[in-house]
């Protein structure tokens, strides 16, 4: 066996103990979810002037957690902006600190007759903002927001985000709410993994490098955004456990088992930021049809080569769009 055989063992077999039990994970969920089915979405939709002729693009924005508007994007391929047929739709999320971009960004999925609806992350460098109350000092960044009641922190506001994002793109005009995908990569990849988790809607999860895969050991390891978390613990050491606690319900390893959308994901050998033991421990304990490719000389990137093996995973569990 060799080097690289014999890594690819370990991290199969990577499977640590869950830092919650299924029980209070569902408990916790299925009341939260129970209670934001109730409040409206308010969609709006805007028309937006693009300069590509092969696209129709309409601002889209929805109330969510709180009273936060969240921005996105609708594209959908020109010919079928007519009103006829429903195509498969493809919800995405930016990495950290990123934003929708324009919507060219999302050119390759119209090109395959699939619907867009990318979706800023609050109060990162999109449009959206972030109305959540700000009731103590945090870190660096946004994530130790509100970190010690999970209830009210920044990982619920963008959980909650994330589950009406997937309810909005269910009535935009011209989706199929039966084939509702999404996808992303490090942040967004986190995000994908928790949209399936938490949202029926799903049909299929396309996670690249994904975040919010073991918490407690990003925390302890990463060199990017839960350093951010890092330092707040430095700073207040009496709140670990809190801090632990409050990450537990987001935390992909804890939330595996309620996935059940066919799942692709990626990982990086190299990769710092969301490391292999992280992803790992996570995709381990999903129980739905699931592949993950390995690139053991990459880093925190997601290449051209596995882009092609989205589009392909994604066509097997969307169908082929009408075009």
């Amino acid at each position: 066996m060799n080097t690289i055989e014999l890594r690819k063992q370990e991290l199969e077999n990577c499977r640590p103990e869950p830092t919650l039990e299924p029980g209070k994970v569902n408990e916790f969920w299925d009341g939260i979810l129970a209670e934001y089915a109730r409040k409206p979405l308010e969609i709006i939709s805007v028309p937006e002037v693009t300069p590509y002729p092969g696209m129709r693009v309409d601002k889209v924005s929805f109330q969510s957690f709180d009273e936060t508007r969240v921005n996105a994007w609708h594209i959908q391929p020109a010919q079928a902006a007519n009103g006829e047929g429903q195509l498969p739709c493809i919800i995405t999320f930016p990495g950290y600190t990123g934003d929708r971009g324009y919507p060219e960004r999302y050119a390759s999925w119209v090109l395959l007759g699939y619907s867009v609806l990318a979706v800023d992350v609050r109060g990162q460098l999109g449009e959206t903002g972030n109305l959540l109350p700000m009731e103590s000092g945090v870190a660096k960044g946004w994530i130790t927001q509100g970190l010690l009641e999970k209830e009210r922190s920044y990982y619920m506001a963008v959980a909650m985000d994330t589950v009406r994002a997937a309810e909005t793109a269910a009535q935009l005009p011209g989706v199929d709410p039966s084939r509702i995908a999404i996808t992303g990569g490090s942040q967004g990849g986190g995000i994908a993994l928790l949209a399936g988790a938490l949202s029926s809607r799903i049909a299929a999860v396309a996670a690249d490098i994904p975040n919010l895969c073991r918490l407690d050991f990003g925390v302890l390891n990463s060199t990017s955004s839960l350093t951010e978390i890092g330092a707040y613990v430095r700073r207040y050491p009496e709140h670990l456990e809190q801090v632990l606690d409050t990450l537990a319900y987001f935390d992909i390893v804890n939330l595996a088992p309620r996935i059940a959308a066919p799942v692709l994901i990626s990982v990086g050998w190299k990769d710092t930021v969301c490391m292999p033991e992280s992803v790992y421990a996570a995709y381990n304990r999903i129980e739905s049809d699931k592949q993950i490719l390995d690139y053991p000389f990459s880093g925190h990137e997601v290449s051209e080569y596995h882009h092609r093996q989205k589009v392909l995973f994604l066509q097997k569990h969307l169908g082929q769009a009408e075009r």
